[in-house]
């Protein structure tokens, strides 16, 4: 190894500098939204699959959790062993597939989203008041589009 700098050339520069701004982005948004969440004793995707439950009826098969979240299995499990710890879901084994697991949301889960919600969703919109509705609907359609091509 040498002390001097290796220029690095990335074939596609601009594709560095979307990659670079795109993480940034999510990063200091994240960092924001999920201040206000761990306050109230749930992370940022702990808070999303308690959503997601309350919108699905309360209770989903683990699996599907997972593929609506995009989130992997250890993640899954090391968010659902904290929220079940703290009460706010439960899991159990179907009976139709005993290798599947089903998560139902408890009161307790159900009353933290209720009471966090109206205030999440304000602060997801003052993040986005930055744009307006035309590009949020690109900025969402952009993000899909890198999310099937990955």
């Amino acid at each position: 190894m040498t002390d001097e700098a290796t220029p690095l050339r990335p074939i596609d520069p601009l594709a560095h500098r979307a990659l670079e701004a795109l993480v940034r982005a999510q990063s200091n948004l994240t960092r924001r939204l999920a201040g206000d969440l761990e306050r109230i004793g749930v992370s940022a995707t702990g808070f999303t699959m308690l959503v997601l439950l309350t919108s699905a009826g309360g209770r989903l098969e683990l699996r599907a959790m997972r593929r609506r979240l995009g989130a992997s299995k250890a993640t899954a499990t090391e968010v659902l062993d904290t929220l079940e710890n703290r009460g706010f879901v439960s899991r159990s084994r179907l009976e139709s597939d005993r290798r599947a697991v089903a998560v139902a949301l408890t009161q307790a889960g159900y009353n933290l989203v209720t009471h966090a919600f109206p205030a999440h969703a304000e602060r997801v919109r003052e993040a986005f008041g930055v744009l307006d509705e035309t590009e949020k609907r690109q900025l969402a359609d952009l993000c899909r589009k890198l999310d099937r091509a990955a």
